[in-house]
């Protein structure tokens, strides 16, 4: 079973984005969890290579870099909130998230 997030974006395919108001609220939710994901991934680091510790930030400054034009496509939502819960094996972001907010 995939995390859940409260933030809201596409968990299970059968989901739907939260609605936004403009693209431009959807493109800043979406740079605000990039840049959860790096901070996770930066206290993970001790327990990962080098290369996936690379991998990693190379996908989310490309993501960063690239949001405001995949927000923009008509399946921009669900390519973007895949990406997201990718990164978020590694970053186990969900896990920090739902921990936090169950106490």
């Amino acid at each position: 079973m995939p995390p859940s997030n409260r933030a809201g974006f596409v968990r299970p395919a059968s989901r739907h984005t939260v609605g936004f108001r403009d693209n431009a609220t959807r493109i800043n939710f979406y740079r605000e969890e990039l840049a959860k994901h790096r901070q996770c991934l930066e206290q993970h680091r001790e327990y990962y290579s080098d290369k996936v510790i690379g991998d990693v930030e190379a996908a989310l400054t490309r993501l960063m870099s690239e949001v405001d034009n995949l927000c923009t496509r008509e399946n921009g939502d669900q390519l973007v909130s895949r990406l997201l819960r990718e990164i978020d094996v590694v970053t186990r972001l969900s896990v920090w998230s739902e921990q936090k907010n169950s106490h």
